[in-house]
């Protein structure tokens, strides 16, 4: 036991001596280094840019069309800077920066210009242009001392002797052993800190340089009209669906099953024995239309599901398909009806589409709560090339889409075949 002990520790010292050093000879510290590095140059260059053509434009302002074309171009460049920083962001962090949404496309000429020169997103670009030196000035006076401090205390024993006072000011090995090992402490630190300046860097700039908060809002609105039209063309569909399958299905038997009783209703005294044939067909005809009537019900939704949950409810999806299908489901607790609905039918059509078009030998249903989320994972082992924009798959993403889920469709051709929902479920 000791052994193992002692193995497992030098085996795991090792690994944090790798993950440290790491941090700091990484090309994500150094990328952030540089990015911190290249926004102060810029942003000494925009700041004398953007003060000087502003100070011009306001001074010019008398002279009507010259102070508003000079503010007018200064309002531009800071427009143009935004795009160039997003870019960099992009480039050097990988954080994608969504540009500020255009005016409408109906609003043109000196309307438009209008438009631009006053909106929302403009004077936070000329706004991110005035703070991107002082900012950059923060940031980068942090990131300096700090890899300073870390090299200075490491490598004072070096230089200690030249101090003033002939090296007085740490005085012993033992402080100059504590220097060293708080300017390794310090040198762990540091590529945190600039990493962490970087992503507040990101965070400053999403908020001056992105669409904004309102058309996150307007986008978020228009999300929700389509996926509400979407619900609603679903139900209708399915409303369709129900009065086809009752018109052609269990209303045709049931009308056959009166006409047969009358026909054997007319033979009871002239031809008993006909009459019992009939009345045989009657029984067969009206057990066939209860089958029908209970598939109808199980499509619109299952008793099982209700008094029993998924688990019982997907187990017999599982038996009736002709496809071998194993069932994992590991629920704690169970999820809202709604959502235990959804799930429930994202796995019919799944292995409706295995049973129809996969052409598999197996197929796999799994159920499991991550969080605040309902995973639902179909796969099979088929044929492949699933369309996501075909009928059943898009008419399920609609359904997904109208309870803030989200489906996800793999399916290369020659298989296999995974289709993933994940929904919401409180917390």
């Amino acid at each position: 036991m000791a052994e193992e002990i002692r193995v497992t520790e030098s085996g795991t010292r090792p690994g944090v001596a790798a993950a440290t050093l790491g941090a700091v000879i990484s090309a994500r510290t150094w990328l952030a280094m540089v990015h911190l590095l290249t926004g102060l140059f810029l942003g000494i260059v925009i700041f004398v840019l953007v003060v000087t053509f502003t100070a011009v434009g306001v001074g010019l302002v008398p002279v009507f069309l010259c102070g508003i074309l000079v503010l007018a171009g200064t309002l531009w460049l800071c427009a143009q800077f935004g795009w160039a920083e997003r870019a960099r962001f992009a480039l050097m962090l990988g954080r994608q920066i969504p540009e500020p949404l255009p005016p409408p496309v109906t609003v043109t000429g000196w309307r438009r210009l209008w438009r631009i020169t006053w909106s929302s997103p403009t004077w936070r670009q000329f706004g991110y242009a005035l703070l991107r030196l002082p900012l950059s000035l923060v940031q980068v006076c942090v990131v300096l001392v700090v890899w300073a401090t870390a090299l200075a205390l490491i490598v004072l024993p070096a230089y200690s002797f030249a101090l003033p006072r002939g090296g007085q000011v740490v005085r012993g090995p033992g402080q100059l052993a504590s220097a060293v090992v708080v300017g390794l402490l310090v040198l762990l630190a540091a590529p945190w800190v600039t990493q962490a300046l970087a992503v507040l860097d990101g965070v400053v700039a999403g908020r001056l340089l992105g669409p904004g908060r309102r058309a996150d809002l307007t986008a978020r609105i228009g999300e929700l009209e389509t996926s509400r039209a979407q619900v609603v063309d679903a139900a209708e569909t399915e409303r369709r669906r129900i009065e086809r399958d009752l018109h052609d299905g269990a209303q045709q038997r049931l009308v056959s099953l009166a006409m047969e009783l009358g026909r054997a209703r007319a033979k009871f005294d002239t031809d008993p024995q006909a009459a019992e044939e009939i009345v045989g067909q009657a029984h067969e005809q009206a057990k066939e239309a209860l089958a029908e009537l209970r598939n109808l019900v199980r499509g619109v939704h299952p008793p099982v599901l209700s008094d029993r949950g998924l688990d019982a409810a997907l187990s017999g999806l599982a038996a009736r398909c002709p496809v071998p299908v194993t069932v994992h489901v590991n629920l704690p607790q169970r999820p809202p009806a709604a959502i235990e609905a959804i799930a429930y039918f994202v796995v019919a059509e799944a292995l409706t589409n295995v049973a129809k078009h996969a052409h598999a030998a197996h197929a796999e249903v799994s159920v499991s709560r991550s969080g605040d989320l309902l995973l639902v994972v179909i796969t099979d082992d088929g044929a492949g090339g699933a369309d996501p924009a075909g009928q059943g798959l898009s008419g399920l993403a609609a359904r997904v889409a109208a309870v803030d889920g989200r489906l996800s469709v793999i399916s290369p051709a020659g298989g296999p075949t995974s289709i993933e929902a994940a929904l919401p479920c409180g917390s």
